[in-house]
């Protein structure tokens, strides 16, 4: 719509709260923080963002907001900010009124950034950011545009699954959807389409809990990716920290409305809703990056500048810093989170380079100015907080260090698990531990297991039918001669090098595929599934696809063979197997202590002959096989009392050879039932096992035993109940298929 002409003089002061452009029924207020600058414009365009048609001097400034009411303003009103004040970037001060800037607090835009020279604030073709630029950077800006934040939800109920029962999904809204011959073509790609029962129900029968996407915040396209026929695929350049990314809605004029309605049909299907978010740096750069919104804003209080405040601390490796030390950039973030769980009814965020979040002018702080707001914030404190514990600044890795509340990506546990499935030497004891929800890291402060987010892969380096098909990353496609992303992969090609037609490769890809699943979904923590990894999604060698929005990055529905409808089944069955087995997502973190008074030891470690582990096999570095049996008899919860969950045993060898294995005797049982076979999954399923039985476990296989237990003449005991659960599951994954959606 087109807004009706604004009259300065019907201006009035207003509020300096809520920041940003807040529609009332009546009238727009507009509220800016800066703390160092000397006058502030509001500029009011056409409805287009083509031409401004006013500009109005906010006329208050209060606590350091800049602020004003237009009566005259609507939903549609598109605006921006000219920013006056100091240009002395020796001092930390970059204002320069030429360039038009973005609300920071804009629930919308409009229009495209078009890189050109008048974005800067200095003369960009000198390379010389103590010079001033008076160009107009407008006709090239995104706009912001007033919206009114309501919304019907209707019937849709808000999800909370607990986090001991949570399976995580990463995907990308574009590379989702964009090649599924089963959704409309006009909303592949889009907030829609992820919106669709095709994708709802696909993620559902899969048995996921969690759609986990990368940042859907607005971002911008470097330039530099521009120039070369690339875009930023991954969206961690953002600019907007309110505005749902247009690119991605159907209708990019109703961006806002139609991800509530994505939210509200995920919520539908029984599926949360978690956004990876990026509040640790923004798409301004450095001291030579443009001037978009925070930098002419208020410099000196948006980011962290070094000892010369010329310069940006870069903990980021991206050029600059966000300042949470400063209490209304802190206030910036917490008011964004907020938005988005309490309007935009999102379950949780996985905060991008997390480390940044918890840092104070001296250092990372587990208790930091950030970490402690969120944990005291009514709405924050109640949804997921995922954090990637780690920036490239000093001190920068902090694994295991967040405060209690938080969950954190675990890449000990990616690394371990890689290693030990590919046969490298001395990886025992560390998967002992990360099988085990990373004790070692996680168990203090009263912490759960479910803070290890556990992952064999994730949008930053190889797929998972990568990670057993290439030996080194293959990068070419992104133009930087390949020296762009890891070389520390922990691959394998085991014999070839990408795609091949000899079956005793493939067979042999196919099996560690399926040993990395289901390590991932028998292990205590919360398991995270790379988006078409259950398919055998291929990136061709590609291990940093940032850049890559096409076919190498998007999931090709349509090209599943076979063996990936098979393996989908079986991350199905894995996934029916661990929600029926609560030993596998219990709260206590495994001690292996003999435990007198109720006469249990929660979990034993064995050699294959059936005895338990000693201080020399735990020091072998040639051990590839362990056997782990997990006492269901053990203390539940904090209440001393012995427990009635089935009884398991998880045994792994990552030898090539067989490992003839000893099956150990236990309480309460009276033989073993064999649930996963890793090296013949469509094998004999449920078949029995006695105690004290020699069982041949292939090489490179996972196998996984339940305890039948002993019957009882009276009534069922928990322990048979949980048996005939996981036993039912098991009948039924095979019976019922996932819901691809275009078959």
């Amino acid at each position: 719509m087109t807004p009706p002409d604004s009259r300065s003089s019907r201006l009035s002061e207003g509020l300096p709260y809520p920041l940003g452009a807040t529609w009332d029924g009546l009238g727009v207020n507009f509220a800016l923080f800066s703390a160092n600058a000397t006058k502030v414009e509001l500029c009011l365009f056409d409805a287009g963002g083509e031409r401004e048609i006013e500009r109005i001097t906010l006329p208050e400034y209060t606590d350091e907001v800049w602020h004003g009411y237009l009566p005259d303003a609507r939903p549609g009103t598109v605006y921006g900010y000219r920013v006056h004040g100091p240009y002395e970037p020796a001092a930390g001060h970059r204002f320069n009124p030429n360039k038009l800037l973005l609300d920071p607090y804009t629930k919308q835009m409009i229009g495209k950034l078009e890189w050109n020279p008048a974005l800067f604030g200095y003369k960009m073709e000198t390379g010389d950011d103590l010079t001033f630029d008076e160009r107009d950077s407008a006709p090239f800006m995104l706009k912001s545009c007033v919206i009114d934040t309501a919304f019907t939800w209707g019937r849709a109920p808000q999800r909370h699954t607990r986090w001991d029962s949570t399976i995580i999904y990463e995907a990308h809204v574009r590379g989702l959807t964009q090649r599924h011959p089963g959704i409309p073509e006009a909303i592949r790609g889009t907030y829609a389409g992820l919106a669709s029962r095709e994708m709802t129900s696909y993620l559902a029968s899969l048995g996921m809990t969690a759609v986990e996407l990368l940042p859907v915040h607005t971002f911008v396209d470097d330039s530099y990716l521009l120039e070369k026929g690339l875009r930023n695929y991954w969206g961690y350049n953002t600019i907007g920290f309110f505005a749902p990314a247009r690119r991605y809605a159907a209708n990019a004029d109703f961006a806002f409305a139609e991800f509530k309605e994505m939210v509200a049909h995920l919520h539908d299907a029984g599926l949360e809703l978690i956004l990876d978010v990026v509040y640790n740096h923004t798409a301004e750069g450095n001291q030579l990056g443009p001037t978009l919104s925070f930098k002419g804003i208020d410099n000196a209080s948006y980011y962290r500048l070094a000892p010369d405040p010329r310069y940006y601390v870069n903990d980021t490796g991206t050029g600059n810093t966000v300042n949470l030390s400063n209490s209304r950039v802190l206030q910036l973030v917490m008011d964004s989170l907020r938005y988005w769980a309490t309007d935009m009814r999102v379950d949780g965020f996985r905060f991008d380079l997390a480390t940044i979040l918890g840092r104070e002018p001296h250092g990372f702080e587990e208790d930091g100015r950030f970490l402690d707001a969120c944990r005291q914030d009514p709405v924050l404190s109640r949804v997921k907080l995922i954090a990637e514990p780690w920036d490239v600044g000093p001190g920068g890795y902090q694994v295991g260090r967040f405060s209690p509340g938080w969950a954190e990506w675990n890449d000990a546990y990616r690394d371990t698990v890689r290693a030990y499935w590919r046969g490298d030497d001395g990886q025992v004891p560390k998967l002992a531990a990360r099988l085990t929800a990373s004790a070692d890291l996680f168990a203090k402060r009263g912490r759960r297991p479910w803070a290890s987010i556990n992952f064999i892969t994730a949008h930053d380096g190889f797929t998972l039918a990568d990670l057993v098909s290439y030996n080194d990353k293959h990068n070419e496609a992104n133009g930087e001669n390949n020296q762009d992303g890891h070389d520390h992969n922990l691959s394998a090609n085991y014999g070839a090098e990408g795609p091949t037609d000899d079956k005793a490769i493939r067979a042999t890809r196919l099996v560690q595929m399926r040993n990395l699943l289901a390590t991932l979904f028998l292990s205590r923590g919360t398991p995270m599934l790379l988006g078409g990894d259950e398919v055998g999604r291929s990136q061709q060698g590609n291990n940093n696809s940032y850049c890559q929005d096409n076919e190498i990055s998007w999931i090709d529905w349509q090209g599943i063979g076979p063996d990936g409808r098979a393996q989908a089944e079986f991350v199905r069955k894995l996934v029916m197997i661990r929600n029926a087995l609560p030993m596998l997502r219990r709260g206590r973190f495994l001690t292996g202590a003999y435990d007198e008074e109720l006469g249990v030891k929660d979990v034993s470690w064995l050699t294959p002959s059936g005895e338990e582990m000693t201080e020399e096999n735990w020091d072998d570095p040639h051990a590839r096989s362990l056997g782990i049996l997990l006492d269901g008899r053990a203390q539940e919860t904090g209440i001393r009392r012995v427990g009635d969950d089935s009884t398991l045993l998880l045994i792994v060898n990552a030898h090539t050879e067989v490992v003839p294995f000893t099956l150990p005797s236990a309480a309460s049982g009276s033989r073993w039932i064999r649930l996963v076979d890793t090296s013949d999954p469509e094998g004999d399923g449920l078949a029995r096992h006695e105690f004290g039985q020699r069982c041949d476990v292939p090489g490179r296989a996972l196998l996984l035993f339940i305890l039948q237990p002993e019957r009882t003449p009276q009534r069922a005991t928990a322990a048979e109940r949980s048996f005939q659960r996981v036993v039912q599951a098991v009948e039924e994954a095979e019976l019922k298929a996932v819901r691809f959606g275009f078959d």
